[in-house]
C-alpha cells in the first residue's frame, strides 16, 4: 500500500477501511476497502482525522487484513460454529449449537506468539449456548506478509484449535448409598440436586436405588443399571476415607476402570471418576454436592454428557483455579472457578 496525501488521492482505491466514531452514537465504516475515493468524499475523509490514506499498491508477497482475516478463521472454524464477516481484519465466530467449547491451547498460544496476529477465545472447558460468542480474531498491521499467514497455518496444523461438542443425553442410573439414608434417620436430599444438574443437559434417570453401606449391593447394583443398559451411573455419599464408607471399593469391584480417586477441587476433593471397557462413566460424589451450590461435578459434568473423555492429567490440571470462592452471588461459569486448564 502507498501513503498519499488525502486531497490528492481522488481516484485512488482504498486499502482499508475508514472509521467514524462518534461518541455515544456511532462507530462504524464510512468507507470500506476497495472504495474508490470521490471529490465528495474528501471532506469527509478530512472530518474523521484522514488528512492522509493507504492507497492500495498490488504486491504478490502482501495480503490485506480482511484477506488475512479468513485464515485466522480457517485456523479457528470447526463444526457448528459461525463466522461474521471480516470488519477491520477482524472476524468473530459465534455458537451454532449448545455444547462443550474447547480450545487446544497450546496450538492457540503458538499462533499467539508470532505477532501481527490475534486470536482471544472464551474459556475452554464449558458449555456454551447456540449464539454465544466463542472467539475474535484479528490480524494487527493493514497488511501482511503472505508468509506470515502462512507461519500461522503451519503453527496451527492440519486441524481447527476449537471443537464444540454437541451434548448426547445420557439415561443414567443413580446409586444413593448410606446407613442413614437408607434406615430413614435422614432424607435423601442428594437425589434432587443431581436430577436437577441432569436435567439441565436432558439427561434422564432410568434407575434409582437407595442401599446401606454394603459394598457388595452397591457393586451388585452399579453392574444391573449398566445391563439394564444405563449409559452412565453416580453414585452419591460414601466417599471419604473413613472405614464406614464402602462406595470407592464398590466401584473398583465393579472392574471399572479408575481414572481418579480424588481431585485437587474444592468442594470436590473426594471425587471417584471410572469408566466401564465400553466407555460409560461410573462416578461417586462426595457429599459437597449435595450442599455446594458449585463442585468438581459441575466441571466434569458437561465432558460426560458429550462423551469427551476426561483423564487423570485433566483432573490434576484443575488444581490451578480449582478453589472456589463461595461468593454470596453465584456467577459460575461466570468466574474463576475451573478456569486454569
Amino acid at each position: 500500500m502507498k501513503l498519499m496525501k488525502t486531497e490528492e488521492a481522488v481516484g485512488q482505491v482504498l486499502c482499508h477501511d475508514i472509521t467514524q466514531i462518534i461518541r455515544g452514537v456511532t462507530k462504524g465504516a464510512v468507507f470500506r476497502k476497495g472504495h474508490v475515493i470521490q471529490p465528495e468524499d474528501i471532506p469527509v475523509l478530512l472530518s474523521v482525522g484522514k488528512d492522509t490514506v493507504y492507497i492500495w499498491e498490488n504486491d504478490e508477497s502482501m495480503l490485506h487484513e480482511n484477506d488475512a482475516a479468513y485464515i485466522l478463521r480457517d485456523i479457528c472454524m470447526n463444526e457448528h460454529m459461525l463466522a461474521s464477516e471480516p470488519k477491520e481484519g477482524k472476524i468473530e465466530l459465534t455458537a451454532e449449537i449448545d455444547g462443550l467449547f474447547l480450545v487446544d491451547l497450546e496450538r492457540l498460544r503458538a499462533v499467539n506468539s508470532l505477532g501481527d496476529m490475534m486470536i482471544a477465545t472464551r474459556a475452554s472447558g464449558f458449555m456454551v449456548r447456540k449464539g454465544d460468542k466463542l472467539c475474535g480474531t484479528r490480524v494487527i498491521p493493514l497488511v501482511i506478509k503472505k508468509d506470515r499467514m502462512e507461519a500461522a497455518r503451519a503453527a496451527a496444523g492440519d486441524m481447527p484449535i476449537m471443537k464444540l461438542v454437541p451434548v448426547k443425553p445420557k439415561k443414567y442410573g443413580l446409586v444413593t448409598t448410606g446407613n442413614e439414608v437408607f434406615y430413614g434417620r435422614i432424607e435423601d436430599t442428594f437425589t434432587p440436586v443431581i436430577q436437577a444438574k441432569m436435567r439441565e443437559f436432558g439427561c434422564e434417570m432410568a434407575e434409582h436405588v437407595i442401599l446401606n453401606d454394603d459394598h457388595e449391593k452397591i457393586t451388585a447394583a452399579i453392574n444391573d443399571m449398566l445391563t439394564k443398559g444405563c449409559e452412565m451411573v453416580i453414585c452419591t455419599g460414601g466417599m471419604s476415607v473413613d472405614p464406614d464408607d464402602k462406595t470407592p471399593l464398590a466401584i473398583r469391584n465393579t472392574g471399572a476402570n479408575i481414572v481418579s480417586y480424588g481431585a485437587p477441587v474444592l468442594p470436590g476433593a473426594m471425587f471417584l471418576l471410572s469408566y466401564t471397557g465400553d466407555g460409560r462413566p461410573v462416578c461417586g460424589l462426595p457429599g459437597c454436592v449435595m450442599y455446594a451450590k458449585r463442585t468438581i461435578f459441575d466441571l466434569v459434568l458437561p465432558f460426560l454428557v458429550t462423551d469427551t473423555p476426561v483423564t487423570a492429567e485433566h483432573l490434576a490440571g484443575l488444581g490451578h483455579c480449582g478453589l472456589c470462592l463461595n461468593c454470596k452471588i453465584c456467577h459460575f461459569p461466570n468466574c474463576s472457578f475451573g478456569k486454569g486448564v
